[in-house]
């Protein structure tokens, strides 16, 4: 299997999906719809929906129901990029190589567009109701875990404790809960809602978010590195926001190979997990190494 062609057909195949459900641009609020599809369509990795697919298939699921949901996580997960963007938070001007939300709508519309994606994507998950032969109670539960991992006891509370620690030196155990919450919240989620919606067991479940929960960690250390060796243009995005922002990262708090060496034995104990499960996916495994070398 070539990684780098499947993944693309993958994006594009998750792009099509989300262009399937963004709401029409009309009306007297037609700009921000302009402004979520500005957003959602900037590009990126689409790791959630991708994620979600990929343990969908892995547990056999087959039914349309898995669309909306992955429509639904990418949502939520650009909402949170926009409102990080915004002058309050990190103030950044530039996200995927190109001017972020607020700078091109204006800071009123940066906030209200990010509002209607998070409400726009619950919108769009409780339509997998509509779509015939999909169990009910694993839509039902599938939305709880999508509404737990996204708000205060998941991404959210990640959030708020990240903010309120800014300038501050903050221990270990501190950092490991903010990324834990903010980063590996929605990871979990995604590949939970997979699992849930191809009707995977219990144990199954708890096994993909104990993969999730490694994959989501590794995933911001590696952030974390790329902050500090990357490049603006490779990344997409500013380089050394963590430092202007004087937040404790791993890299400041363990030094870049120790890093390094925390992407690569989480990402590996991530792999040695999935192998574990009866049913595996060639693809996913290399979607979950490819985490290791990513360079933005």
């Amino acid at each position: 299997m070539n990684f780098k062609e499947e993944q693309k057909k993958r994006i594009e195949q998750i792009e099509a999906i989300l262009m399937r459900y963004l709401p029409k641009q009309e009306g007297k609020q037609k700009i921000i719809m302009e402004a979520m599809e500005y957003s959602l369509m900037a590009g990126g990795k689409r790791l959630r929906p991708m994620l979600m697919w990929e343990t969908y298939r892995m547990f056999s699921g087959t039914s349309e129901a898995i669309y909306p949901f992955m429509a639904a996580m990418e949502m939520i997960h650009t909402y949170s990029l926009v409102h990080d963007d915004l002058p309050a938070m990190d103030n950044d001007e530039y996200r995927r190589g190109r001017k972020t939300t607020h700078v091109v709508y204006g800071e009123d519309m940066g906030i209200l567009a990010g509002d209607a994606l998070l409400n726009y994507a619950f919108e769009t998950a409780v339509s997998a109701f509509s779509i015939e032969g999909v169990d009910a109670e694993n839509i039902g539960q599938a939305l709880q875990v999508l509404a737990k991992k996204a708000g205060i006891y998941g991404m959210i509370g990640g959030q708020v404790v990240d903010v309120k620690c800014t300038g501050q030196s903050i221990s270990g155990d501190t950092l490991d809960f903010i990324y834990r919450l903010k980063t590996g919240a929605l990871i979990e989620s995604s590949m939970m809602i997979g699992a849930i919606l191809a009707g995977a067991s219990k144990d199954e479940i708890k096994s993909v978010e104990t993969i999730a929960q490694k994959v989501g960690l590794a995933f911001q250390i590696q952030d974390d590195i790329l902050d500090v060796t990357s490049t603006a243009e490779v990344l997409g995005k500013p380089i050394h926001s963590d430092e202007k922002n004087e937040k404790t990262t791993y890299v400041t708090w363990k030094g870049i190979e120790a890093a390094k060496a925390e992407v690569k034995q989480l990402s590996e104990e991530a792999v040695k997990e999935l192998k574990r499960l009866e049913s595996t996916d060639e693809y996913l495994e290399m979607l979950l190494e490819s985490l290791i070398y990513r360079k933005k």
